[in-house]
């Protein structure tokens, strides 16, 4: 089993026991701002931070982050949104630390979970998620179109992503706004910002929508490179939670878009 199969399998089991569950959550009444807003027609690289304890690939990262700490750093820094990790068993995340990170900031707020089910969006929502997050890679296609659907009905922005050029033709076919490019091979866990080079050489630029790196981000100069690709914003977790100065990696890595060719 591929490191993505063995998450889903577990994935699978969650759903099985959220649906026997009842969601202790309330719904979050917080208004945010919306996340595609403040991405299409940034002057400046944005980044969307994020809350990540561990990795499958890295292991444990920063075991025992008061997410609300992080969060405000996060928030008091820029981030254009914040994104928790909510899978516990590869991850270390959790909905509680959704939930908490809502009540704290006000910034856009992306649950970044392998979602797979409508229970997952409700529980999302209900945590005070503005944004999910759906993985092209797995996914089937009517799985995409149908969350993607639900999620949106149910009044919530989607990042969608994928990590080759076959998964933006999917993207596209449900009309993605938020299509993030996962540099991360969820199969094998191997990093190439080259991934995002690839994709952005057929995104539809001229259209509405707005590409986000992902993954392998460490400082200026990566994300220099994928400014210079065309994103308009990068998803950074491992550097974040390791740095010693949030605010200023955040700041070095907002670099200026009008001053490189995209």
């Amino acid at each position: 089993m591929t490191i993505l199969e063995k998450i889903l399998h577990e994935k699978r089991q969650e759903v099985k026991q959220m649906l026997e569950q009842e969601v202790v959550n309330a719904v979050s009444d917080r208004s945010r701002p919306s996340l595609f807003n403040t991405l299409y027609g940034t002057e400046h690289l944005q980044v969307i931070a994020e809350m990540k304890r561990a990795s499958p690939s890295k292991g444990l990262i920063a075991e025992g982050t008061d997410p609300v700490a992080q969060a405000f750093a996060y928030h008091k820094a820029g981030a254009a949104c914040i994104s928790v990790l909510t899978d516990a068993p590869f991850f270390k995340g959790s909905f509680d630390d959704l939930a908490a990170v809502a009540e704290a900031v006000p910034t856009p707020l992306l649950c970044k979970d392998f979602i797979i089910h409508q229970v997952q969006i409700d529980r999302a929502k209900r945590a005070g998620a503005s944004v999910i997050l759906l993985i092209v890679a797995a996914l089937s296609g009517e799985e995409l179109d149908m969350l993607h659907a639900y999620a949106v009905a149910s009044g919530l922005e989607v990042l969608v992503e994928v990590h080759d050029c076959q998964e933006l033709d999917r993207a596209l076919a449900i009309d993605a706004r938020l299509i993030g490019v996962n540099n991360r091979d969820l199969r094998t866990f191997e990093v190439d910002l080259a991934r995002t080079e690839e994709i952005a050489l057929k995104f539809p630029f001229h259209e509405k929508r707005v590409l986000i790196s992902e993954s392998g981000i460490s400082g200026a100069e990566d994300a220099l490179r994928v400014s210079k690709m065309g994103a308009s914003a990068i998803l950074v977790g491992e550097s974040l939670m390791r740095c010693g100065s949030v605010s200023n990696a955040i700041r070095a890595m907002q670099v200026a878009l009008q001053d490189v060719i995209r």
